[in-house]
């Protein structure tokens, strides 16, 4: 959920000749091997059980503890990417970001309320089933296909960014690097499921906090003082400070921003995207469904608290040893972990980002296997048996591991096609979180009106992501400007453009018959 800045950031460091020159020691390449295969054996325990039909195979029989599913609702939404760039924050700024996670936690609640009620009434595997009850087959289509797309766009180009750390842990290219990425994490994922999904999300949880906690500790030993040493030095420079009230629109990490902007992402990524929405779907009922949610919003508020902590005491040993390198906030945290911490921890903390990949790529194939299964090829062929229902769905997921994989190789060339897809979801989530709340909050919208706020808010998203700075402009003598509107902001803005284009034109062009209202709220 970071911003495209960011990623682009992380990308450059670590595509910079400073990554290329290190090398882990043996101990920490033991440990390394060790993780991915173990990990990989572990998934491959759950293939004993083996899925006669999509609920099992996709839902895990909805037969999962909530706090297996609120581990892995975490695990999915941690990526690399937010292991090493926030601590950046925290270094280069101060905790603000925690604002975002207060926003994250509003959203979970709305969710919660809004929601989950309406995926319960049914005996939905996909997030856009519902869609298609409440307008029809068009947009039920059309916003399946548009997370097949955005999903496929941003795991595509992680796989490869975090191929780049297989590379400089075990010394492989960048082929090399993503075919064992790729093939490990399909092994368990093809033949578990959802059930081996989520629970090596659970394993790769606690071994990429626990080794973030190891990180913390190192970092208070090398700092004089140890915690207490981190706390008032890092206070003193105000790196502690997390609220920030201010109503303009160009900044990114403030309290209205933070909570509200929030609040509606993780509407969107939680509420709309099959990613999260199937985790969601597993839990054994509505109520434990929404334990889990809740549960995890407080799980990544502590999680986002670890690594701004990290950030800020790299901020205070930096300080102290009075040298800090030339490189950039993203890029302080990786090489700390490579040069300064013991042998073994090294190889523990990049066992640990590669433990968040491998849960984000494991998340992403099963989830766009349900969606190619349901939302497309059932539809069609409502009338195969469940065996042939089970074997197709661990085709598509062999299938879009290919598609990642190539997805991956095309993303070698450069930084900007990582820009394009790690920023491609908050384009579009917008658009897809206003379907939603124009399909449960309205009975007048019908499905040719919710197309165009579709694509308006597309098209609103685009330029706002386009927009590369303020523009300034002179109407009637008198000068204006719009200031670059920050991406905490899309979302809201997506969604309110969605709402209010497809109710107006459901209003004053009428389709006429309209599709079942039962999922509306009321």
């Amino acid at each position: 959920m970071e911003g495209a800045a960011t990623l682009s950031a992380l990308f450059l460091a670590m595509s910079s000749p400073i990554a290329h020159s290190i090398h882990l020691r043996a101990a920490d390449l033991v440990l390394v091997a060790v993780y991915l295969v173990g990990i990989t054996l572990f998934g491959l325990r759950f293939r004993k059980s083996r899925q006669s039909s999509l609920r099992s195979y996709f839902l895990a029989d909805r037969n999962l503890p909530w706090w297996a599913i609120a581990l892995s609702i975490v695990a999915a939404e941690t990526s690399t990417l937010t292991i090493i760039s926030v601590p950046g924050l925290a270094f280069s700024g101060d905790f603000g970001f925690l604002q975002i996670a207060l926003g994250y936690l509003l959203g979970r609640v709305v969710i919660c309320i809004l929601f989950l009620p309406r995926y319960f009434r049914g005996e939905l595997l996909t997030a856009y089933q519902l869609i298609g009850q409440r307008f029809g087959r068009r947009l039920h289509r059309f916003t399946a296909g548009l997370f097949l797309v955005m999903r496929a766009a941003a795991e595509g180009v992680r796989v490869f960014a975090v191929a780049i750390v297989v590379g400089v842990a075990i010394g492989t290219g960048d082929v090399t690097s993503i075919a064992i990425l790729s093939v490990l994490t399909l092994l368990y994922t093809f033949e578990g499921g959802m059930t081996a999904v989520i629970w090596t999300d659970v394993v790769q949880m606690f071994l990429y906090v626990g080794g973030s906690l190891v990180a913390l500790a190192t970092v208070c030993h090398r700092i004089p003082g140890g915690w207490g040493g981190l706390i008032a030095g890092a206070s003193a420079a105000h790196k502690l400070t997390m609220l920030h009230f201010s109503w303009s629109l160009a900044e990114t990490y403030t309290f209205q921003a933070g909570v509200i902007g929030g609040c509606f992402l993780t509407m969107a990524s939680h509420g709309t995207d099959q990613l999260m929405v199937q985790r969601l779907l597993a839990a054994k009922n509505l109520r434990e469904s929404r334990v889990a949610l809740l549960a995890s919003g407080g799980v990544v508020f502590f999680q986002f608290t670890l690594f701004l902590l990290i950030g800020a005491g790299l901020f205070v040993y930096y300080r102290h040893v009075g040298t800090a390198p030339g490189l950039s906030p993203d890029r302080l945290f990786p090489t700390f972990i490579v040069e300064q911490m013991p042998v073994g921890i090294a190889g523990l903390m990049i066992a640990a980002i590669l433990a968040a990949a491998m849960s984000n790529l494991s998340a992403a194939l099963n989830s766009l296997a349900s969606t190619s299964v349901v939302d497309f090829y059932l539809p069609r062929y409502p009338e195969i048996s469940d065996a042939m229902r089970t074997r197709l769905s661990r085709l598509m997921t062999l299938v879009w591991a290919g598609v990642l994989f190539a997805l991956a190789m095309f993303s070698r060339g450069g930084g900007h096609v990582l820009e394009i897809g790690l920023s491609i979801a908050s384009v579009l989530w917008g658009a897809m979180l206003g379907v939603f709340l124009l399909g449960t909050m309205s009975r007048r919208a019908d499905e040719r009106g919710t197309l165009w706020g579709m694509a308006a808010g597309v098209v609103v998203n685009l330029l706002l992501w386009l927009q590369p700075r303020a523009l300034a402009f002179s109407v009637g003598g008198h000068g204006w400007l719009i200031p670059k509107i920050a991406w905490t902001w899309w979302v809201l803005i997506g969604s309110l453009v969605t709402c209010l284009v497809g109710y107006t034109v459901s209003v004053l062009f009428p389709e006429g018959e309209r599709p079942s209202e039962e999922m509306i709220v009321g």
